[in-house]
C-alpha cells in the first residue's frame, strides 16, 4: 500500500514537473515570441511539440527505472544546403565509424554541430523523457555500442551511439 502511494505520488510530481517544463518550452515557440527571426539551430515542429510532454510520460512509464548513456553527432540546419544532403553525409559517415566509439568521438569533434563535440559527442547519463522523442526512442529501445541514424529532430540529422543502459529487466 505505501509502495501504490509512493508511485501516485511520484507521477503527480513528475506530471506537474513535464507540465511546467512543456509550458516554458512552448512559449518560446509562440507566435511572435521570436520576432521575425527563427533560431538557426532548430527546425520548427510545432506539430509534434504538443505531443512531447505525452512522450515523455510515456517513455517515463515504459522505461522506468533505466538510464542511458549516449554520444551523438549533430548536424544542424545551418550546417547543410538540404536534409538529404546531411542524411546521406552521416550515412557515409556511420559506414566509415563501423561501430568503433574511439572513430565515434573523434568524428564528432571534427563534425558535430553540438557543444557536446568538445567531448567527443558525449551527453553524459540521462533518464527516459530527457531527450526529444525519436532521440530517446533509441536511446532507450535499440542496441548498445552500436551506432544508430541518421535520426531527425528538430536540432538536426544526428548520429548517435548509445554507450551504456542500466536498469534492464
Amino acid at each position: 500500500m505505501v509502495m501504490i502511494k509512493l508511485i501516485q505520488l511520484l507521477s503527480c510530481c513528475c506530471i506537474a514537473a513535464l507540465f511546467v517544463a512543456q509550458r516554458k518550452g512552448a512559449l518560446a515557440f509562440s507566435p511572435g515570441a521570436l520576432g521575425k527571426h527563427k533560431p538557426s539551430f532548430v527546425r520548427s515542429q510545432i506539430a509534434t511539440q504538443r505531443y512531447n510532454l505525452l512522450d515523455s510520460l510515456g517513455s517515463m512509464i515504459q522505461n522506468f527505472g533505466k538510464k542511458a548513456r549516449a554520444s551523438h553527432i549533430l548536424i544542424a540546419p545551418r550546417d547543410w544546403d538540404s536534409e538529404e544532403e546531411a542524411r546521406q553525409r552521416l550515412i557515409r559517415l556511420k559506414e566509415e565509424i563501423n561501430n568503433d566509439a574511439e572513430k565515434f568521438a573523434e568524428a564528432a569533434t571534427r563534425i558535430s554541430s553540438c557543444p557536446s563535440s568538445k567531448k567527443g559527442g558525449d551527453l553524459g547519463e540521462f533518464g527516459p523523457g530527457m531527450m526529444v522523442r525519436n532521440f530517446d526512442k533509441v536511446c532507450f529501445n535499440e542496441d548498445v555500442g552500436v551506432v544508430h541514424g541518421p535520426i531527425s529532430t528538430q536540432f538536426g540529422e544526428h548520429l548517435i551511439l548509445i554507450t551504456e543502459r542500466t536498469g534492464e529487466n
